[in-house]
Order: structure tokens, then C-alpha cells, then sequence
């Protein structure tokens, strides 16, 4: 096989994730959250991230609350593609890709002290990523780019070598022919040889299936996200019943994504032959294995200022309002890849001249080079009614302005519309000293199917949380929650020559946590 070209849509972009929240925000910042979701109107410690402003209302002193949660989500894509049936080791058209995102440990800290009408607080959490995800047998869209390669290759070569036979023996009359009807020589020999390419790449089309044997290869893709958050700011009593909030977050990312194609092999007519490709560079034209290696950590920080609002209207109603403006990231590389990873991760050869294969997708994780991923702005609002001593009910609206958020490559030209929840919770004190409570919330992305990839993706949902909070003393409770998410399966089609390439995507995550409070 002379030369196989590689075009991929995107590299190991897998983030690990099993948070709620928007596309690279997370939500749950402890365990009081998984049992209720809808805190953006309490006041309480444990909502300083939801509803910072309320913190002014606390009982004077110091307020301390230690969590940690344990996330463990499957994302399984079904990939059905006519060419995978060329596979020698799973002949089937449709070939399922799993991967395992797993957080064992998240922890979060909150501390507030408070005094007369101040409040000045600190909070520590992954507000985005929180894990690792890895598929041990690569993902369809790279298994489908390889396939497509290896079976358009051996049709070419088909084609050339019936081509030359079929050529010598045609050309010769088919010009006579032509110009015998009053055309040119170069007319003649124009018409006659593209009759000759035609009918060869139909033979080749018509025998490939016949004489290609299958197709091995392996891959393997892992990635890692952890976005670190630092909150620091304060509150105040504007009114005895109306607090203010100002706030700044420090946001660290630290990402890593490995991952490769490699052992590309194809049988031809029982000839085993390893997938090359030719690139150029400074010394001429080369020939190398196609395999694909890529090993890129990705730091950067942002800063994002946060405002909020809490009004507690009369004994039974709260009501508040926080606005995180957008955060500005640009992610630096620090990258190994191989010789043709990095020919296809490269703009311009080393002879100046443009190359041809480079893919902008293998490019953003190019050494040394940086990459947008600004943090969406979120506008949240929340309201408490409490019934009586013992029942309170919740609920919360937000939205993350995802189309504001500037991505590698424009990709927020892709969202058709901004992500939002809604969420619902119930509370209510059975004993002095246990607390049980409930929840409901539904998260819903915009996301177009341009948008949508194997590589990262995600999908509208339906999320229950239970839990309970222990009080063995007035200055000390316990949080144990449990959430489970309910994922809508999506699927997505995609037209290529070689026939419909259909992913179905789907999701299931749970996530327990148990966290500590403690008024001093």
C-alpha cells in the first residue's frame, strides 16, 4: 500500500468528568449537594459555592465544612460502520467503545467566619473535570478513519494495476476512435483515458471487498481534567434582611490526554503488509508507520469574579441570585508525539510550504502551543419556602452561556443554544436528629450534532439525589448524599463515502459523598 492519510476530527478528547453542571462547570461541591440540588437559596455553610451571599446570615464565629465525593461514570458509544466488517478480529458492522471515568476521591473545603453584619469566606473544589476517563480499545472515530484508509487504498491499487493492463490495450482504439469522429488528438486522449480511470476504479471498487482480508490495529485513549477552584470574598448586610456578595475565584487547569493507534496491519490476497504513510520533510520525502502517539499536558489559570445577592423576604421565603462572569483560559502545551503525529499536527513543512495533511484538531496539541477554553459565565437563582420548622422546599434555575465561551476552533459556533437547569428539592427534619431530603434536576445542552463526537460529548439528563443529614450535636452534622443521573441517549449520522457512519451515545453515572460541618 503505497500511502495511507489520516484525516482525524479531533484527538483523545475524553475528559473524565462525572460531575453535574455545564460543559466545564461542575456543580457539586460536596455532599449536601448530592441530597439537594436546588441550594442556590439556603443558608447554610454548605452552600457557599450556590449561594454565597446568604453566608451573611449565619451565627457569628467560625463555620467549617470538610467533603469528599466519589464519582464512577460509563460512557459507551455504539459505532456502526460498513467497513468495520473488514475488522479480522470482530467482523460485526457495529463495534461498541467503552469507557470508564472514575473520581474516587473529590474533596471540597468551606470556611467562613463571621461577625456583626461580615462574612468573609473561603472555598476550595474541582469546579471542572474531577477525573479520568479511559477507553482500552480506542473509539470509532479513529478505528472508522483507518478503515476507510486501508479500503480506499486497496481499491486505489486495484485500479492502478488493472488500469495499466486494461489501458495498453484501449487507449490505443479508443483514441483512433475519437478522433475518427472529429475530435482532437488531445480531446481524444483526454475522453479515452478518463474512460480508463473510471472503469478501473469501478473494477477496483467491485474487487476490493473480495481481495482485502481484513484489517488489524490497537488503540487505546485516556483523558484526565481536573479544573482546581480557590474562592475567596465576602458578604454583607446591606439590610438586616438583604445581604450582598463580591468574590473571586482563582481557576487552575491541569489535563492530560494519551493515546494512540498503532500495529496497523492489512491482508491483501494473504499478503500482511503495515499500514505507511509519506510525509515530507527537510531531508525530502519519507515513509513512515502510520501510527498515531500523543502524550499533551495542558496547564492554565483564569480568574473569575463572582457577585451575588440573598433577600430573605419573611420567616417563610428566600430568595437569592449569583452571576459568575466568564473566565478567560488558555491551556499551554507540553507535548511527545511521534514522527507522524507530529507531520500531521504541523501547519507548515519545513520547505515552506503548506501541508496538506495537517488536521487543526491534532494541531491544538501541538508542543509549546496554547489553546482557548474559556469557563462559561453562569447566572444562578434560587428560592427557599419553608412550610413550617421542619419542612423546607426548594428550587433553582441556571443557565451557563455556553455560546459566549471562546473554544479551539470556534467550537461554540456549534451550540444551538445555552445550557440549562432547573432543579427541585425537598427537605424535612423526622427527628431532632436526622435530617431526610430529596431532589430532582434536569440539565439541558444545546449542543447540535456538528457539535456531538465520540471523542467528547455530552447529553441532556434527568438526576435524583437522596440523603440525609446527621446532627449528633448543635455544632456539628453530618452529610451522606447519593446522586444518579439519567442520560438521554443520542445518536448522530454522519455521511462518508464508504456508507453512514452512526454513533449512538449514551451515559450513566452515580456519585456518593459524605461531608463534616462544624460551627465553632
Amino acid at each position: 500500500m503505497k500511502k495511507i492519510t489520516l484525516i482525524t476530527a479531533a484527538a483523545i478528547m475524553c475528559s473524565g468528568s462525572a460531575m453535574a453542571g455545564g460543559l466545564l462547570t461542575n456543580t457539586n461541591q460536596n455532599a449536601a449537594f448530592l441530597r439537594n440540588f436546588a441550594q442556590e437559596g439556603q443558608i447554610t455553610l454548605t452552600s457557599l459555592y450556590a449561594n454565597p451571599a446568604g453566608n451573611a446570615f449565619l451565627s457569628p464565629g467560625w463555620h467549617l465544612s470538610l467533603n469528599s465525593q466519589t464519582a464512577f461514570q460509563n460512557r459507551d458509544i455504539a459505532t456502526t460502520f460498513p467497513l468495520f466488517s473488514f475488522n479480522a478480529e470482530n467482523r460485526n458492522t457495529t463495534h461498541n467503545f467503552k469507557g470508564e471515568a472514575t473520581a474516587p476521591v473529590v474533596p471540597s473545603i468551606s470556611l467562613s467566619h463571621n461577625w456583626d453584619r461580615w462574612s468573609l469566606s473561603a472555598h476550595f473544589a474541582l469546579t471542572g473535570g474531577g477525573g479520568k476517563c479511559e477507553f482500552d480499545k480506542g473509539l470509532g472515530t479513529f478505528e472508522s478513519l483507518y478503515a476507510g484508509k486501508i479500503y480506499t487504498g486497496v481499491v486505489s491499487s486495484i485500479a492502478d494495476q488493472f488500469g495499466q493492463q486494461y489501458g495498453a490495450s484501449y487507449l490505443p482504439f479508443a483514441i483512433a476512435n475519437y478522433m475518427g469522429q472529429g475530435m482532437s488528438l488531445a480531446e481524444a486522449q483526454a475522453k479515452a483515458m478518463n474512460e480508463v480511470k473510471q472503469t478501473a476504479i469501478a473494477y477496483g471498487r467491485e474487487n476490493a471487498p473480495k481481495l482485502l482480508q481484513g484489517y488489524n490495529l490497537g488503540a487505546f485513549m485516556r483523558g484526565r481534567s481536573y479544573y482546581f477552584g480557590l474562592q475567596i470574598g465576602g458578604a454583607y448586610k446591606i439590610k438586616e434582611n438583604v445581604s450582598a456578595y463580591l468574590g473571586v475565584r482563582g481557576l487552575y487547569a491541569n489535563c492530560n490526554y494519551f493515546g494512540y493507534v498503532q500495529d496497523v496491519q492489512y491482508t491483501v490476497m494473504g499478503h500482511t503488509a503495515n499500514a505507511t504513510q509519506t510525509i515530507t520533510t527537510a531531508q525530502g520525502e519519507k515513509e513512515v508507520n502510520a501510527d498515531l502517539s500523543l502524550n499533551c499536558d495542558q496547564t492554565g489559570f483564569g480568574i473569575t469574579p463572582i457577585i451575588g445577592l440573598d433577600w430573605e423576604i419573611n420567616k417563610h421565603w428566600n430568595v437569592a441570585a449569583k452571576y459568575e462572569a466568564p473566565t478567560r483560559m488558555s491551556l499551554k502545551n507540553k507535548t511527545e508525539m511521534n514522527e507522524y503525529t507530529n507531520h500531521l499536527a504541523t501547519p507548515v513543512l519545513a520547505d515552506g510550504t503548506v501541508n496538506e495533511d495537517y488536521q487543526p484538531t491534532l494541531g491544538q496539541f501541538a508542543d509549546g502551543g496554547k489553546v482557548r477554553e474559556d469557563v462559561p459565565a453562569i447566572l444562578a437563582l434560587g428560592a427557599e419556602y419553608r412550610l413550617n420548622e421542619k419542612v423546607r422546599f426548594d428550587g433553582a434555575f441556571k443557565t451557563y452561556f455556553d455560546k459566549s465561551a471562546r473554544k479551539y476552533g470556534n467550537k461554540e459556533d456549534l451550540i444551538d443554544h445555552n445550557t440549562w437547569e432547573v432543579a427541585l428539592g425537598a427537605e424535612y427534619d423526622c427527628h431532632k436528629l436526622i435530617t431526610v431530603s430529596a431532589s430532582w434536576m434536569r440539565t439541558c445542552y444545546g449542543l447540535n450534532d456538528a457539535y456531538m463526537n465520540d471523542l467528547s460529548f455530552n447529553l441532556s439528563s434527568h438526576s435524583l439525589g437522596l440523603g440525609v443529614r446527621i446532627h449528633p450535636s448543635k455544632y456539628f452534622n453530618i452529610d451522606l448524599g447519593y446522586m444518579q443521573t439519567f442520560y438521554q441517549d443520542r445518536t448522530v449520522t454522519q455521511a462518508t463515502l464508504a456508507g453512514d457512519k452512526v454513533d449512538t451515545y449514551s451515559r450513566k453515572n452515580k456519585v456518593f459523598g459524605i461531608g463534616f460541618n462544624v460551627a465553632l
